[in-house]
């Protein structure tokens, strides 16, 4: 896979759901001993501030989400079940608890399979997304055509009521789990 620009934090201070879209077909880059791997973004997540009850912030800031309460373009860094860290991008203006969850790349299916292939854990947890912290985003010009993108529910958020677990939150890219 080629290198392409990386992505810099005003690319991620837009509304959620339009970010949460067009990182579909982006690449998450990791530098590790020396070498780059670069992994083609097929699957995400929106959580999308104060009000979406299957978001972290839905009950206000707390020493865990307070990354997600200001400026758009960091990871948020958690654990999960006690063992697999999820691996998302703060979106949004300042004070506006919003953030895209990774759920997989073409070549890594789910998210806890996904940090642990690329050894993310709580050190990348409110990093700028850059290279400079070693993970980061890169645009190499790969777009996720709107015709193979299908939005679903969220899944694992039974908890925030029918309201949210219903909303079409989830942006699956169907070809990049062939390409």
């Amino acid at each position: 896979m080629s290198c392409g620009e990386p992505l810099k934090q005003d690319y991620f201070n837009r509304p959620t759901l339009e970010v949460t879209r067009d990182l579909l077909g982006k690449c998450l880059c990791r530098k590790l001993d020396g070498e780059t791997k670069r992994l083609r973004i097929s699957e995400v997540e929106a959580y999308d501030g104060p009000k979406d009850k299957a978001c972290h912030a839905h009950r206000g800031k707390t020493a865990r989400n307070e990354v997600m309460f200001g400026p758009a373009g960091r990871w948020y860094v958690y654990l999960c079940y006690g063992m697999h860290w999820m691996l998302n991008v703060v979106t949004g203006p300042v004070d506006f608890p919003a953030a895209v969850l990774l759920r997989g790349c073409v070549e890594v299916i789910g998210p806890g399979r996904l940090t642990k292939a690329l050894s993310v854990d709580r050190v990348q947890d409110r990093e700028i997304i850059s290279p400079d912290c070693g993970l980061w985003i890169e645009d190499d010009g790969c777009e996720a055509p709107v015709t193979e993108v299908r939005r679903t529910p969220r899944i694992g958020i039974g908890y925030a009521g029918k309201e949210w677990v219903d909303k079409p939150y989830r942006f699956v890219w169907e070809k990049g789990k062939l390409a």
